[in-house]
């Protein structure tokens, strides 16, 4: 069998058309056809070949076209590819030259570096496509759009300047969203730090924002929301709770204030005062300054209210006992500066706004204080006058003593306690001799104050310097009846020997009429001292009551 295949092989190898058309002749002959069919076949023949020549062409011609249209195409791509990747990310890589070799090696020599360009093309695409799709990433975390499908890349610019373009908006887009998160923790922890000041449910607030924040696992933290919604969102809780809060620590402190009043009106101990402490510690605290969990909650407030409402209540029981020892202390401060002002018109006033109900207890108080101030600033303006009455009172005290020292008979006797009384009419006669120039300086001082004020200065109700005047009148009365006594005492010793009897007679009706001047100062000494000197009012009253009313008619007003 290989014998025979190796026979065939030689022999179609040494079979030409000219052998053929020998066979063909002999053929013929032996058959017989004639010239003219032989002519015909042979020309048939020929144009068989022909044909067949032609196809071959044909076949060729189509083969170099498309061999060349391969090559142009792949020149074309090449350029496209060097295009679209640049010439600076193709270090070495080069267009073949067209004028070298045949087309199948022009072609083959392309190949290898376009199809290194398409893998490198299609490695470029990937980058492109990864950063794109990071930018569209955050852009939709920014914007809340949220983009589907992958981002279409430009495949007619993969140049590495572009890339880098896109890494440079990536790389910004990526220091946006680390400023952003940063920004929404920052916001999410002050409405944490508000939330638990104001007693507010922290994780409902902010899931009302958006779910991702109520989330504090750090490895939810890139998942968060960054929008510009969820940011304006926050800012806009934040700030209402801001105004919340300051609204309830304005509220907070007005409760706080009325609470530490009513405490100071009805001198609650500080054991009660304490379960408050957190709260009266607000009054002067700055909004920044109040922290710590629940210190502004709703229900703090709540109990604040209520309690203030109790203390209110029990104030209205306890508002009557209050207003009666203001209006002692304020009868207690006339009665010590020597005023007699009617204080019940004004208290009952208060007793009656008290039984209806209808009063704030801050400002009833307030009003009872500004009487009392009121009253110790008047009391001021009189001190240093009620200081020398009290002076000049105390010497007319010294002066009724030294006038009934100088009538005991018995005074220089070796008794008990004598020399004590000696060295008391020492002293009581510096006094006396003291008092007309104290006098002249009291009424001064007094007339000065009246003059200031445009009101006399009333002492229990009677013009100091209608007394002044009053006594000095009296002592000049005495100064004169003692030289008239004594003058008559001598005339009546160079008279008769009755003298004695006379003397004796007058000098008692002087003791007795001392005596009852001193006893009515003792009297009035004991009743309410310093008191005005009524003692020298009560001797002539008669002339004097018509004295007082001729030197001064509006003596009987309260300054």
């Amino acid at each position: 069998m290989v014998a025979q295949g190796e026979s065939n092989d030689a022999l179609l190898g040494q079979t030409t058309c000219g052998t053929l058309l020998h066979e063909l002749q002999i053929i013929w002959d032996e058959v017989g056809e004639s010239d003219e069919d032989r002519d015909r076949m042979l020309l048939q023949l020929e144009q068989e070949c022909l044909d067949v020549y032609k196809r071959k062409v044909d076949q060729a011609a189509k083969s170099r076209a498309v061999l060349l249209q391969s090559l142009a195409d792949a020149r074309a791509q090449l350029v496209r590819l060097i295009s679209a990747l640049g010439d600076n990310s193709l270090p070495g890589i080069r267009i073949p030259d067209k004028s070298t070799g045949t087309i199948k090696e022009q072609l083959a020599a392309v190949t290898p570096t376009l199809d290194h360009l398409c893998k490198q093309k299609e490695e470029r695409i990937k980058e492109f496509t990864q950063v794109q799709l990071q930018i569209q990433k955050i852009r939709g975390e920014i914007t809340r759009e949220r983009a589907t499908g992958v981002p279409q890349v430009d495949e007619q610019d993969l140049s590495l300047e572009k890339l880098d373009e896109y890494q440079s908006q990536l790389k910004e887009l990526q220091k946006e969203k680390s400023d952003r998160l940063r920004k929404v923790h920052n916001l999410v922890s002050m409405v944490h730090d508000l939330c638990a000041v104001l007693g507010m449910d922290f994780f409902g607030t902010v899931s009302e924002v958006d779910p991702s924040l109520n989330d504090s696992s750090s490895a939810s933290i890139q998942s968060k929301s960054i929008s510009n919604e969820t940011l304006a969102k926050l800012s806009n809780i934040l700030s209402t709770m801001k105004e919340d809060k300051l609204k309830r620590l304005q509220k907070l402190r007005e409760l706080a204030t009325q609470l530490m009043d009513l405490w100071n009106l009805m001198d609650t101990p500080n054991e009660e005062r304490n379960s408050f402490s957190h709260v009266t510690c607000l009054i002067s605290a700055g909004v920044d300054e109040v922290a710590g969990p629940g210190v502004l909650a709703l229900d703090v407030l709540e109990q604040v209210e209520v309690e203030v409402q109790r203390l209110d209540q029990l104030m209205a029981t306890k508002m009557k006992e209050i207003a009666l020892k203001k209006q002692l202390l304020l009868e207690d401060i006339y009665a010590r500066a020597h005023l007699k002002v009617d204080t019940s018109a004004a208290f009952e006033s208060i007793l009656v706004v008290i039984d209806e109900g209808s009063f704030d207890p801050s400002e009833m108080l307030q009003e009872m204080e500004k009487l009392v101030e009121k009253a110790r600033e008047e009391s001021m303006s009189r001190k240093e006058i009620l200081d020398k009455v009290d002076r000049w009172m105390l010497s007319c005290e010294e002066e009724s003593w030294l006038e009934d020292y100088s009538q005991d008979q018995n005074r220089y006797n070796a008794s008990r306690g004598a020399h004590k009384n000696l060295k008391r009419a020492e002293k009581a006669r510096i006094l006396v001799n003291k008092i007309p120039a104290l006098v002249d300086t009291l009424a001064t001082k007094t007339r000065v104050w009246e003059a200031e004020r445009g009101t006399p200065f009333n002492y229990d109700g009677v013009p100091l310097l209608a007394m002044l005047e009053e006594y000095m009148l009296l002592r000049n009365n005495r100064e004169e009846e003692r030289r008239r006594l004594k003058d008559q005492k001598k005339f009546q010793e160079r008279a008769n020997s009755s003298t004695t009897n006379g003397g004796t007679g007058s000098k008692r009706h002087s003791m007795n009429q001392n005596g009852s001047r001193s006893a009515s100062r003792n009297g009035q000494r004991n009743a309410a001292r310093p008191s005005a000197p009524v003692n020298y009012v009560a001797i002539a009253k008669d002339d004097t009551a018509s004295h007082v009313s001729s030197n001064n008619p509006a003596g009987s007003g309260s300054p």
